[in-house]
């Protein structure tokens, strides 16, 4: 018989990848401190748990996708928490982005109770999210990854044993660095070529195919001379996990400058009330510092 999967947390990710657990044909319990997501995924078939801990009472697998640290911690470790309601031999998969430290605690606390753990954060953003293709890094014990990756080959194109627990989480911050710091190069030249007269859509159709040509580059140039920045993800997301790599690299005595220098952009724009765009909005720092405005008209 196919295992029970559980699912917490039905944000902007959480909801799509649960979405297609359910359209894969899985026995699929979610919960959301949100009703009205947990009614749509009830629509598409799920089962509503009631908590965190009722969620993981039914459920051999359980799932959770949630923003922060703080917000992992609480959805295991915290009362009514999986954790309370999970018993030997089940399974928590955290597909949050979250600190590698808070990873590793959280895991040694299901240890304690017998409950394997990963940590599996992912990398697409909501287009991916939906379409089922995301990249998912994972860190624990190799026999958890194997029973886990019937579902990653649902959620995603690619899942990636990269060590113990925590690894997966260490991962994605190396991602998120490589990832901002793509997004505000590419900004930067866009500001430049708009500055200098040259339509930034014609930079863009001429260099993509050259050693600049990146994933990110076709997912954010459009997006920045188009000047469409709803969210497929958030600059305030990008924020914390470039926070998180910061806390890392000084736990790790690293000093780390172009993941300080995102810090101050993310800040800047988050105290200017956009965190809620998208990280290709990186754009509107660049073009405020320049007076430059770009667009493709």
């Amino acid at each position: 018989m196919a295992e029970r999967i559980g699912f917490v947390g039905l944000g902007i990710m959480g909801r799509p990848m649960a979405k297609n657990l359910v359209n894969a044909g899985y026995q699929l319990t979610v919960y959301n401190r949100s009703a009205p997501a947990v009614k749509e995924l009830v629509a598409e078939g799920a089962q509503a748990g009631t908590s965190a801990a009722d969620v993981a009472s039914k459920s051999d697998i359980t799932i959770l996708m949630v923003p922060d640290s703080p917000d992992s911690e609480v959805v295991v470790l915290g009362q009514n928490g999986l954790l309370a309601g999970a018993s030997p031999e089940k399974l928590i998969v955290d597909m949050s982005s979250i600190e590698p430290g808070v990873s590793q605690r959280i895991h040694a606390a299901c240890l304690d109770k017998n409950v394997g753990f990963l940590d599996a954060p992912v990398s697409g953003g909501e287009p991916m999210a939906i379409s089922g293709d995301l990249a998912i890094m994972v860190g624990g014990n190799a026999n958890n990854f194997e029973r886990a990756r019937p579902l990653f080959d649902v959620m995603g194109k690619s899942a990636v044993l990269c060590g113990d627990s925590g690894a997966g989480n260490t991962t994605k911050l190396a991602n998120q660095i490589i990832v901002g710091a793509n997004i505000h190069a590419l900004a930067e030249a866009l500001v430049l070529a708009t500055k200098a007269g040259v339509n930034p859509e014609t930079v863009f159709n001429a260099i993509n195919g050259g050693l600049a040509g990146s994933n990110v580059m076709n997912a954010k140039a459009p997006m920045m001379f188009e000047r469409n920045f709803a969210p497929g993800f958030r600059i305030e997301l990008h924020y914390k996990d470039i926070n998180n790599a910061a806390k890392t690299a000084n736990d790790l005595d690293l000093p780390l400058q172009v993941t300080a220098n995102l810090q101050q952009v993310f800040k800047s724009l988050v105290a200017w009330g956009e965190g809620g765009n998208d990280h290709s909005g990186i754009l509107s720092y660049v073009e405020k510092l320049s007076g430059v405005t770009v667009t493709n008209k």
